[in-house]
């Protein structure tokens, strides 16, 4: 089993931008003893309430979504990019449909009650401090909710607080 090391979030020299909008993560929680995930390229990392905070945004329709809300924690992990194809499909594919960790053949580890994975460079311990649903009326950029919501099935954006940074050794 591959080790990590536990680095402070003012520490890591990695290029946010690049790692959740061009290279994915995946944000996963628990709900008992299941446990699923969604790929993101949606997010963001900064410091919020005087905290270094991961921010999420997952749309309702999303079966990740049951898992994030139902917990108090939930992971953001990311991968070497020999992992594109796994988490290609693992952002469109349902584990309501089936068991989409198992057949991405990711191995599924926790810290206290909040899973992350064993193949992963490096993950983010989240817990969540505010939820807020998007709404049309909220939008200043009008093109920007057309061109991104055109079916009006707004995210909720989460705002967590990063408690664990995780490295690879």
């Amino acid at each position: 089993m591959d080790k990590f090391k536990q680095v402070k979030p003012y520490d890591l020299n990695e290029n946010m931008f690049d790692l959740i909008g061009r290279q994915w993560m995946l944000i996963t929680a628990a709900n008992g003893d299941n446990v699923n995930t969604m790929t993101a390229s949606w997010g963001g990392i900064g410091v919020l309430f005087n905290k270094t905070v991961a921010y999420i945004f997952v749309r309702p329709q999303r079966y990740t979504k049951q898992f994030v809300d139902g917990a108090s924690t939930f992971s953001l992990t990311f991968f070497e990019e020999s992992f594109k194809k796994e988490l290609s499909y693992l952002g469109c594919t349902s584990g309501r449909d089936e068991d989409k960790i198992a057949k991405a053949n990711l191995t599924t580890l926790y810290i206290g009650e909040t899973p992350y994975f064993e193949q992963s460079k490096l993950t983010f311990i989240c817990r969540k401090l505010y939820a807020q649903d998007m709404n049309e009326e909220s939008f200043i950029d009008k093109d920007v909710q057309n061109i991104c919501y055109p079916n009006k099935d707004f995210h909720t954006l989460y705002i967590a607080e990063i408690e664990k940074v995780m490295i690879k050794e």
